[in-house]
């Protein structure tokens, strides 16, 4: 008989260090500016897609942040809970590199207590390192690409009924023997209407489902602060050398020659459902010109017949003028804006493929973005990027100070670092000399082991020829402080929190000497001079630089999802699981095929 209750799939979102409980280390502002915390334990949007597109074929599929579990609740015991779940497969997301160690360390706990469990994992850094990744003997399956939702419901229908895997496509397996296959990645869809992307449906259903709201929580104070995202694409049209989401990236680790875009009445559909709920800020993923001029116009136009009232924060890649933020103006009532400057060097900005417009533009856009109804514009400067020296970092700081003055507090200005690594499968990291920079970790296993490293100093996968590891953090130290103060000076922090920041700054740079000095000493003496460290570590990790409630709020008030809106939806939710549980029912005509950890798919 047909065992109707055990789960199909678990997918699993590991933390960045999986013992970052036990560890000393000074993780720094590597996540000052992102909503997450160092441990990193916000999961990629498309675990909920591809759990999505799994239920609505007929599959139990659940979710569980192993990282947000770890973080809230210190007795959390993630072992426990593996070894008391039995589903057919695991997953686990290997998206961005710095899970490389949480997420091996989980394969390696199912496989200690389910010996013959099957362990999928899928990301851009799990295909970027495929054939390193399959040579783990805790790993059975990787689906390559960005769009899989197709390729794992096809293993999962294989693997039911014993049928060959030759045929999956994207699919990096083993054979009984353990012979490897690399099935050619050819599932590259030419849009993103068809997956639920981010699946919000099945987020909210799983939790009476499986009768656990944390365990689909995205980050740490999401409760309180309920921001949701729409996503625009797969792909990009930019060319940033850094980044491992870029054009020439996506080519490279997903077979993706242009970005597939969600059409603009599919994200006004996902925008009104996320209004139904919730009154907090929606944040749109890329900048919606990356489709045309036509398409964003569309979008804009979709997104204002909805009427929706939420703050919709819009990204933006280079120069906008008046055209465009006056269609914004017509069709949202509030919106606020995301630029990625990194330095106020045209050549460096040019050299690194990010934002080629002049400073001139640039104080163009933002006067033109506030001129119609803008109500708050982020701008992020960067340490580490390609030819950057400590001098050049320390003079974007007086490019903010120029333009807080000009445009005053609804210009919100940021530093951070190039930080934990140079994205693998970027044009930097293929090709480090070009771009100015020497590697200290190339496979998976080498950044795996550089995420244990002491101080995040040490975790940095690169030295550039103008600034070592260790002077990027000092410059980032440096420049934090300098924007610091001369917000204070302009009166757009208080006083007692710059005071706050800059004491915070000391107290890591100190710690971080203290922690150089120990990591000198003989092994023995070294761990237990870290391990004395390590309170006064945990206590700087729980500090922030930026307030983490400015990534996640955007000047709005707590609480705000909408009861009466959030209880008729769970109505509605509660009878689609039926009717999805009526079709489970009716497809679950035979058993999985019982036996080894993959069928014998060998011709």
């Amino acid at each position: 008989m047909a065992d109707f209750t055990r789960r199909d799939v678990i997918f699993l979102h590991a933390p960045s260090v999986y013992d970052f409980r036990k560890e000393s280390i000074l993780f720094g502002p590597i996540s000052d500016v992102v909503p997450s915390s160092s441990v990193f334990e916000m999961y990629p949007v498309g675990i909920t897609s591809i759990a999505d597109r799994l239920e609505r074929a007929g599959y139990h599929v659940q979710l569980i942040n192993v990282a947000y579990r770890m973080l809230r609740d210190p007795d959390y015991d993630p072992e426990e809970q593996i070894k008391r779940l039995n589903p057919h497969l695991w997953a686990i997301d290997l998206h961005w590199l710095p899970h490389a160690h949480g997420a091996l360390a989980l394969a390696e706990i199912i496989k200690k207590h389910h010996p013959d469990a099957q362990i999928m994992m899928g990301g851009l850094s799990a295909s970027y390192y495929h054939e390193e990744l399959i040579q783990n003997p805790n790993v059975d399956f990787i689906v390559r690409g960005d769009s899989t939702e197709e390729p794992v419901l096809d293993l999962l229908r294989r693997l039911r009924t014993g049928v060959p895997l030759d045929g999956v496509p994207n699919l990096t397996w083993k054979r009984q023997d353990g012979t490897v296959v690399i099935n050619p990645l050819t599932h590259v869809p030419d849009d993103l209407n068809d997956p639920n992307l981010p699946a919000y449906r099945y987020s909210m259903r799983s939790v009476f489902k499986y009768a656990n709201l944390h365990n689909i929580v995205p980050y740490l104070r999401w409760l309180e602060y309920p921001m949701t995202a729409l996503l625009i694409s797969r792909g990009c049209t930019q060319h940033c050398s850094i980044c491992g989401g870029s054009s020439a990236a996506y080519g490279k680790i997903c077979n993706r020659q242009k970005p597939a875009f969600r059409s603009p009445a599919k994200l006004a559909e996902d925008a009104h459902f996320i209004s139904r709920f919730s009154k907090a800020p929606i944040f749109v993923i890329h900048d919606l010109r990356m489709g045309g001029k036509e398409y964003a116009h569309q979008v804009l136009n979709a997104l204002g017949d909805q009427k929706i009232d939420n703050e919709i924060v819009l990204e933006l890649f280079t120069y906008a003028g008046d055209d465009f933020f006056g269609d914004v103006q017509r069709n949202l009532p509030r919106f606020s804006l995301e630029m990625t400057l990194e330095t106020h060097d045209e050549e460096l900005r040019r050299l690194n493929g990010k934002f080629p417009i002049t400073n001139e533009q640039v104080e163009q856009t933002i006067d033109s973005a506030l001129r119609h109804g803008c109500h708050r514009l982020d701008i992020y400067f960067m340490v580490g990027i390609p030819h950057q020296t400590p001098a050049s970092a320390m003079a974007s700081m007086e490019f903010a100070r120029h333009l807080l003055e000009r445009f005053g507090s609804k210009l919100q200005i940021y530093v951070a670092p190039l930080a934990p690594f140079l994205d693998p499968g970027s044009p930097a990291f293929e090709n480090p000399e070009k771009y100015g920079y020497k590697l200290k970790a190339r496979t998976l296993e080498e950044h795996r082991r550089r995420l244990t490293s002491p101080t995040w100093a040490q975790i940095l996968n690169y030295d550039s020829v103008t600034m070592t590891a260790a002077q990027v953090a000092e410059t980032t130290y440096a420049t934090t402080a300098r924007l610091t103060q001369i917000k204070a000076d302009l009166g757009l922090e208080p006083k007692e929190g710059a005071a706050r920041t800059l004491e915070l700054i000391d107290a890591a740079q100190s710690l971080m000497g203290r922690i150089d000095k120990a990591c000198e000493l003989p092994p023995a003496e070294r761990e237990q001079a870290l391990s004395a460290l390590k309170e006064e570590a945990n206590a700087v990790n729980n500090r922030r630089v930026y307030k983490q409630t400015d990534f996640v709020s955007w000047g709005g008030r707590r609480w705000q999802l909408r009861p009466l809106g959030l209880a008729r939806l769970m109505v509605e939710l509660f009878f689609e699981e039926l009717s999805l549980a009526w079709l489970r029912w009716k497809k679950r005509r035979y058993q999985w095929t019982p036996g080894a950890a993959a069928p014998d798919t060998s011709d």
